[in-house]
């Protein structure tokens, strides 16, 4: 069991605004476990996850004419001394592990993400490369493998192998 998002920040989390604009703008976490929360007012507020977790942020928007932005991005916390990519709404930064745009790519992401779920297991806890060879796949205009529980249990063995 988790425990609840706290409302002082550390200075070693990685903080995702994120903002809910009906029928214009939607930034949101998909999955992961933030650990900090801050409201600052209905339609704001920020989270922040602590290094080396992993976790999916949603950026969708739109004008009188349609959507403008979909997009999804999984991030890696990292530790203030790890090198990292900025990305917008994401403080300082974190490791890329998919990065993806256009509403067919993000649609199919989050069905993945579904089909994790669906087969038990939390997405936050996927083995990283997973995501990579998602992002890879789709960019590539191929189709990402299904997560499985098998592939699952091999990166927890191997993770447990690592010092």
């Amino acid at each position: 069991m988790t425990s609840p998002p706290q409302s002082t920040p550390r200075d070693d989390l990685t903080t995702v605004e994120l903002t809910w604009i009906e029928k214009r703008i939607e930034h949101r976490i998909r999955f992961g476990h933030p650990v900090h929360e801050t409201i600052i007012d209905k339609r704001r507020r920020v989270v922040g996850f602590a290094p080396g977790s992993i976790f999916a942020f949603v950026r969708w928007a739109a004008n009188d004419f349609g959507t403008v932005v979909s997009r999804i991005d999984i991030v890696r916390a990292v530790l203030a001394a790890e090198p990292y990519q900025t990305l917008p709404y994401i403080r300082p930064g974190g490791e890329i592990l998919l990065k993806i745009a256009g509403w067919d790519k993000v649609e199919r992401v989050l069905q993945l993400i579904d089909a994790i779920e669906a087969i038990g297991l939390d997405p936050a806890e996927a083995a990283p490369d997973y995501w990579r060879q998602t992002h890879n796949r789709l960019v590539a205009g191929g189709t990402p493998r299904i997560y499985s529980v098998e592939q699952h249990r091999a990166f927890l063995l191997r993770k447990r192998g690592t010092p």
